[in-house]
């Protein structure tokens, strides 16, 4: 995000973010949240009105809430403050954490159900060595447990992505390319590593010697997703273009 970008495109790059996690099978019906802080100082941030599919979520029906998930602005949607309080921990701690993208997918949650997280077994996987928090699951996040809060923001330190213990995943970036990137890579390593599990044949990890250099290739990459986002944001005008409405 920079702070060349009005709130309109700031709302369509979230929107679009939210068809996408739609078209990827990436959803759990209306829960889990997008947000986006807002330039300009204090604490603004778009989310999702609680009650829409992420298949419907357009630039103009995101919400402006504050750092408490209340509504900033008129609107005849309902917010969900307690599912935004993940986010606002970690907006609120992290400067470059403009996007933040939490999800519950089948591959996530069960990866998150695991001790050893995503293990490297794959190139895409090995994006992810030694890169990902861990948050140990302390029961539905609600805002009435600040010192989870804490715990959370202290766990993801300075990673762009955590596992959520038997609950889902998480990506931050300071841009909504950034995060999705992220987080739809991380379900991608996680889809890989439960069939990789599934065959019951025992799996090869590479050396630690390759496993550093092939995470380095991956860390000097410039390009952050920006590629990839263009390229969706382009289907997206031509498949779903009222998104931007």
């Amino acid at each position: 995000m920079t702070t060349q970008q009005t709130e309109q495109e700031l709302r369509e790059d979230l929107a679009a973010a939210y068809r996408l996690i739609a078209h990827f099978g990436m959803t759990d019906m209306v829960y889990t949240h997008l947000s986006l802080r807002l330039p300009g100082g204090g604490h603004r941030y778009l989310v999702n009105p609680y009650g829409l599919l992420f298949e419907e979520i357009t630039a103009s029906s995101l919400v402006i809430v504050d750092a408490d998930g209340i509504p900033q602005q008129e609107t005849s949607w309902a917010i969900n403050p307690a599912g935004f309080v993940i986010h606002s921990a970690i907006h609120a701690n992290r400067p470059d954490a403009a996007c933040v993208i939490h999800t519950h997918t089948v591959p996530g949650m069960v990866v998150a159900a695991q001790d050893k997280g995503i293990l490297p077994l794959n190139q895409i996987n090995i994006e992810f060595y030694g890169a990902v928090a861990f948050h140990a699951y302390e029961g539905i996040a609600a805002d009435d447990n600040l010192s989870e809060r804490e715990r959370l923001v202290r766990d993801l330190g300075n990673h762009n992505a955590i596992i959520l213990q038997n609950h889902g995943l998480l990506t931050v970036g300071s841009t909504v390319a950034q995060a999705f990137y992220r987080i739809y890579y991380m379900e991608q390593a996680c889809k890989i590593q439960i069939a990789a599990q599934a065959t019951g044949v025992p799996l090869h990890v590479p050396s630690e010697e390759k496993l550093l250099r092939t995470k380095n290739q991956f860390v000097t990459d410039p390009d952050q997703g920006q590629m990839i986002w263009k390229a969706l944001r382009r289907k997206l005008d031509r498949e779903q273009p009222d998104y931007k409405n």
